[in-house]
Parts: structure tokens; C-alpha cells; sequence
């Protein structure tokens, strides 16, 4: 597609506001193909995704894999348990023996931010022709989790239509463990860059108040932001504070681990102060929507009526728009 330059996807940083537009318009046609049956597009035949993935996941490696497979892609899994870097092969000369084989696009998932930046890095050195798509790296980024969302809000707020401007001048709350959320730090970027205002709201220890300037200044190693004019960042220590005006909700996962580093006193005093419910949510309206990125823990984040309850809930909605996005990121990689 003329206008897409990016080999990598690695994070949402170096997006501009027509790469976006971009994602978001093949992602609304691929979302209108029939999902059941044996019909496929030919787009990626003779095209081969690896999925070199280094951290469990459920929902996006399935849906990788399936969004490959719908548009004619081969697929092929990595297992680590079973493969050399057992016995000290470099990660590097591992996906260049995947790339050997034909591997076209690489979606990298590790637990070590910036693993998929030094992989497309190394292999651009290399002159491997291959694209390397980041499926989640530490603390860092999740790129096709963050343009997800930004599809289903853009959905709800326009369901014909969605785009950039779909988002432009909405207030989006985003609320709990954010300095340990890579989903929450490319959300960031994806929504600032369309026009919304992010409030972000948790307890300190959770959310320190340098997020209010993280899309101040592109990260490290990248030059100018390909972004204008963003929209602002603010920090909220207490959600009733944060959820008036609100145009849509999302809350993240609490990583229960953190409990061990004393970041927490408990999960039911962070659920009183910080969960998400119907009630909590008339301080916003009636129609105003919620998300999680998932794997939700009922009665912590979010309480399970809520969760369950159709004419709120768009986690079943960022499930499945899943498949689309991802499909138009492999579809763009392809055509590099």
C-alpha cells in the first residue's frame, strides 16, 4: 500500500497519524470478510510467518496465526523448550536459520524489552530480507495490542467509519498497574497520536507521575515525533477524579506477582479503590464502554457483572479484533 514505509513494527512511537489511518482502514475491510468457511484472500500465498514466541500467550499468538492462515500465509511455530538455544545457539543465528528457511515476517514475543529492536537490527545488518513484527516485549511494547484497541474504540465511536479522527477530542481513562503495562504504553502513543486526551489513574506505586510526559519526547534512538500536535497526558490519583467526562475506559491487568514486591497492602483494597463497576461507572454515563486487554482477573479489575454485561463490554470486541489488525499488519509487512 503506497504511503506504508516501515519494514519493522516494533512499537507505536514511530507511527505517524496516516499510518494509523492506514491500519485502521484495511482492518475495518479485512473485519468485514466471513469468518467461517474455507474462504481465504491469496494476499501472503507463497509467504511464510514465523512466531518466535519466548513468553506464554493465548490470544496473540491464535490470533497471528490465524490471520495469517486467512490471508494464505504458511505458518510455523518456534517452541524454546525444544529448540538450540538449549544448547547455545545465539537468538540471532536462531531466526537467521528460520529466515534460511523461508520465513518472511518474524513475530517476536520476549519477556526482555528491546529484543525485537536488536533482532530487526541485527538482521538488517546481516542484509536478511525479512520484516520482524513485535508481538510484546517486556516492559516495553505491544504494538498489534495497542492498535487493537485503538480499532475498537474507533469502532464503537464509529462503526462505519473508523479512523484517526474517530478518536479526536475523546477522553480515554486508563486505569491500574501502568508502569508494568507495555498494553498501557503503546495506547499511549496510539491515542495521543489521534487526538485523545489519556488520563491515566492508579496508585503510586503503580503509576509514577513521569507517565504524565511519556509521549513528550520520542524514545530513545528514534528522531523528531511523526506526530504534530498530540493529545495530553494526565495523571489521577483517585478514579472517582478520573472517570467524569470519560468517553471510554480501559483497565489493565494487575499483575498479581507484584503483591511479593510490597507494591500492594491487598487485592481487595486495591478493588475497592481502584475497580471498575456499574456503579462506579455512572460517574461517566450510560453509554460509556469499557476494555481490558486481557487476561482479566474478575473481581479485582473489574467486576465480573461488568464484565459479563453486553452493552458495556468491549473485551470480547478486542478479541476479535484481534484477527483484522493483525492480518493488515502482515498484509502491510508483506509489501515492503
Amino acid at each position: 500500500m503506497s504511503g506504508w514505509s516501515h519494514r519493522h513494527v516494533l512499537d507505536l512511537a514511530s507511527f505517524s497519524v496516516d499510518d494509523f489511518a492506514t491500519v485502521l482502514e484495511l482492518a475495518q475491510r479485512f473485519r468485514a470478510l466471513p469468518v467461517a468457511g474455507a474462504r481465504r484472500l491469496p494476499a501472503l500465498q507463497g509467504r511464510l510467518m514465523t512466531s518466535l514466541f519466548f513468553e506464554p500467550s493465548t490470544r496473540t499468538r491464535s490470533s497471528f496465526e490465524l490471520a495469517a492462515k486467512r490471508l494464505s500465509a504458511e505458518v510455523q511455530s518456534f517452541s524454546p523448550s525444544s529448540s538450540s538455544l538449549s544448547k547455545g545457539e545465539s537468538l540471532l543465528d536462531t531466526a537467521r536459520t528460520y529466515v534460511a528457511m523461508g520465513a518472511n515476517i518474524l513475530v517476536v514475543r520476549h519477556r526482555c524489552a528491546g529484543v525485537p529492536h536488536s533482532l530487526a537490527r541485527d538482521l538488517d545488518r546481516c542484509g536478511e530480507r525479512v520484516s520482524v513484527l513485535s508481538a510484546g516485549d517486556g516492559l516495553h511494547s505491544h504494538p498489534s495490542q495497542g492498535l487493537l484497541d485503538l480499532f475498537t474504540l474507533a469502532r464503537h465511536f464509529e462503526p462505519e467509519a473508523p479512523s484517526p479522527a474517530s478518536l479526536r477530542g475523546r477522553r480515554i481513562v486508563i486505569v491500574g498497574d501502568v508502569l508494568h503495562s507495555r498494553v498501557a504504553r503503546s495506547n499511549l502513543w496510539a491515542l495521543t497520536a489521534c487526538g485523545a486526551d489519556v488520563v491515566l489513574c492508579g496508585p503510586a506505586t503503580l503509576l509514577p507521575d513521569c507517565f504524565a510526559d511519556f509521549v513528550l519526547a520520542p524514545p530513545p534512538g528514534q528522531g523528531a515525533d511523526p506526530v504534530a500536535a498530540r493529545g495530553r497526558v494526565r495523571v489521577e490519583r483517585r478514579l472517582e477524579e478520573a472517570l467524569p467526562g470519560a468517553d471510554a475506559v480501559m483497565t489493565l491487568r494487575l499483575q498479581k506477582e507484584r503483591m511479593q514486591q510490597h507494591l500492594l497492602t491487598s487485592l481487595d483494597t486495591y478493588h475497592r479503590q481502584y475497580g471498575l463497576s456499574h456503579r462506579r461507572l455512572a460517574l461517566c454515563g450510560d453509554a460509556v464502554p469499557v476494555l481490558h486487554p486481557g487476561p482479566v482477573n474478575r473481581g479485582v479489575e473489574i467486576a465480573g457483572e461488568l464484565l459479563d454485561d453486553p452493552g458495556r463490554s468491549l473485551v470480547e470486541e478486542q478479541v476479535r479484533n484481534g484477527i483484522p489488525i493483525r492480518m493488515a499488519l502482515l498484509y502491510l509487512l508483506a509489501a515492503v
